[in-house]
């Protein structure tokens, strides 16, 4: 009896030791894959082990069997996989029976020591339910622990959440990036419920290289394919239509030949997307059976592959008006059946929900969001202060959690899900939002923020980069002038800055927060700065008549050139260029076109635009040199009323 009740004792304060204050400690746990012959559950073990081992410097082992009852341990595989062991879900927290769903359990009542359950309905389902646990763990420094009563099962709402990642020269980033940096990609994206990738071909209307090319097009294409196929996700490509006549025999063999030898080069391909325009300028009468012999191509190496179009352009130039017209008839009348869907996109001149109703319903429709772009887009910023439309420009770091979940939210139901349209990892934030409410439409926006920055920037600050993430799309509404919660941002973010670890210091999304509240507090300051200068000089050229108009001018543009001799708050500009260059060297962001060959300043090169000026300097600048011209007092002073006017 004294045995039995030692060995009680014994097995009681070892699992004391594993189990404290409702936290499971992991730090010497197995990860157990069930099934390490499949390549997605081996990424799913492998990807565990990574991601605690770069937060927590605690590499734990993968294994294929499970350990002693002593041991704490990660089993990782189907619901079915886990269920040949009698690990059965509890009441509650039963495997949804629907593609991508998991659950994540604690077992405590097959082994001495706690068993952390990752059950996956499939092999993605699996990979998401690792994705999970990273999710929950608590990370720091040589610690990691999972709560003791965790218990989830999920499933997603919509079956399609992806994400276009084009390797081109279009980019602010992408075009820069090896295979090993798409591979944490893919991983960053899967954690929040990524299943699909968009690809893009090596011509498309882009250049045809990039300086920061590390491989051809063609090559990396075929590697991020096969990538995806390793992960379990869905390849589609996008592939624009964009020669002149495919009517002529010519064309339409080269264009088969073309395509053909790029549907054959990669390991795994679902999908092929034809933008109807954007690139691209071929009536639907044309487009379409083009488009048919290319699904008879595309199957010729992929036979369950499915091509999809959107009727982007039409009717955007008066001599395209009526193709969305001859578009919905064709829909209507013939109902080609090679064609799998349509997707909804930039430049249709139809809402969503007109589109749905005159698509047939035997043609589901995927959404392509714009969530790269502030204008000239699809989603546009509303009211956006000059001073930031003029700097900061099209393409730049643009988290808009409460923005993008409205316009989520609103259409949700008329899509069976949505390809983001991305350019870059400018728009990282707002890739990880439309995923989360892509599986949990009903998920709190604040909660997704928090998520976000407790995974990628800080488990310690979360809520408060989730503060800051919120403030950061602040700083964009109402006038840049009577906006002081921009400084409030900057404050916050400058305090996150001063307390952050080394590795935070080197965590490009923490890089990205800093740069655009720096950017934004700079061009407020500048904003305000100018045109004070402005309305000095003007009060000086008022006294053109006491003073003398030569002396005037003189001095007004005396005035006006501190602007650029005696820059308000130089430091922030200063610290936008070190975040600028630590963003280059992170993840390849080009944020300027002479500094590190980004292809053109809208395309998120705004560090080149920082000093742009913010009042009318330089047309002032250049009445005065016409005023200098004049020959007499009396033309000068008249001029300068008419200026000041």
């Amino acid at each position: 009896m004294r045995k039995i009740w030692m060995l009680c004792l014994i097995i009681a304060v070892m699992i004391s030791t594993v189990v404290s204050a409702g936290q499971i400690d992991l730090s010497k746990a197995k990860i157990v894959v069930l099934s390490p012959d499949k390549k997605i559950l081996a990424n799913a073990g492998d990807m565990v082990s990574d991601e605690i081992d770069t937060r927590t410097r605690i590499g734990l082992e993968v294994v294929s069997k499970i350990p002693a009852g002593n041991e704490v341990a990660i089993i990782i595989g189907t619901a079915e996989e886990l269920a040949k062991k009698s690990y059965i879900p509890p009441a509650g927290a039963e495997v949804p029976g629907k593609a991508d769903g998991y659950s994540v359990w604690v077992d405590t009542s097959k082994r001495q020591s706690p068993t952390i359950c990752a059950a996956g309905y499939d092999d993605r389902g699996t990979l998401f339910a690792a994705g999970r646990v990273l999710r929950l763990v608590e990370t720091g420094r040589d610690k990691v622990s999972i709560d003791s009563n965790t218990k989830i099962a999920t499933a997603p709402r919509y079956p399609l959440r992806g994400h276009q990642i084009g390797y081109r020269p279009k980019t602010n980033s992408y075009d820069a990036w090896d295979l090993k940096m798409w591979e944490q990609y893919y991983r960053d994206m899967v954690v929040f419920g990524m299943n699909a990738v968009e690809l893009l071909p090596p011509r498309t209307d882009d250049a045809a290289d990039s300086p920061h090319f590390p491989k051809p097009q063609l090559e990396m294409m075929i590697d991020m394919s096969q990538l995806a196929a390793d992960y379990g996700l869905d390849v589609w490509i996008w592939f624009p239509a964009m020669e002149d006549d495919y009517t002529d025999k010519r064309t339409m063999d080269a264009s088969l030949k073309e395509w053909g030898e790029v549907f054959s080069k990669l390991p795994k391909l679902d999908v092929v997307f034809v933008p109807g325009g954007d690139p691209g300028d071929t009536h639907p009468a044309i487009l379409l059976p083009f488009l048919e012999k290319q699904k008879k191509n595309l199957i010729k190496y992929h036979p369950k592959a499915q091509i999809w179009m959107s009727p982007q352009g039409f009717d955007w130039k008066d001599r395209r008006a009526g193709w969305m017209q001859s578009f919905i008839d064709i829909m209507q009348k013939d109902q080609p059946a090679w064609l799998d869907g349509i997707v909804f996109g930039p430049q249709i001149k139809m809402s969503l929900v007109e589109l749905r109703r005159q698509i047939p319903a035997k043609y589901p429709i995927r959404r392509y969001p714009d969530i790269t772009h502030c204008r000239s887009s699809q989603y546009e910023l509303p009211d956006w202060d000059r001073a930031c439309r003029s700097t900061i420009g099209r393409e730049p770091i643009n988290p808009r959690p409460l923005a993008y979940a409205k316009i989520f939210r609103d259409l949700q139901q008329y899509a069976i899900g949505f390809i983001t349209y991305s350019e870059g990892c400018n728009d990282d934030f707002n890739k990880v939002l439309w995923s989360c409410l892509g599986w949990d439409p009903d998920m709190d926006v604040k909660d997704i923020a928090t998520e976000y920055s407790r995974y990628f920037i800080s488990q310690r600050d979360a809520e408060k980069w989730a503060e800051g993430l919120f403030g950061l799309e602040q700083n964009w509404v109402g006038p840049l002038k009577d906006n002081d919660g921009v400084y409030t941002t900057l404050k916050l973010f400058q305090g996150l800055e001063k307390k952050a670890t080394p590795q935070e210091k080197l965590n490009w999304r923490f890089q990205q927060g800093l740069y655009r509240a720096y950017y934004d507090a700079y061009v407020k300051a500048r904003l305000q700065y100018e045109t004070d200068l402005e309305q000095q000089a003007k009060a000086v050229l008022a006294g053109a008549k006491e003073i003398g108009s030569l002396k005037a001018v003189d001095q007004a543009e005396a005035i006006l050139n501190k602007a650029d001799t005696d820059k308000v708050k130089p430091e922030w500009r200063a610290r936008a260029f070190e975040l600028a260059e630590a963003l280059y060297q992170s993840i390849r962001m080009q944020l300027s076109v002479k500094k590190y060959q980004a292809i053109r300043t809208n395309r998120g090169a705004n560090l080149d635009e920082i000093d742009k000026p913010l009042n009318d300097r330089e047309d002032m600048k250049d009445d005065f040199r016409k005023i200098l011209r004049l020959s007499s007092e009396a033309e000068r002073l008249g001029a300068i009323a008419r200026l000041i006017d």
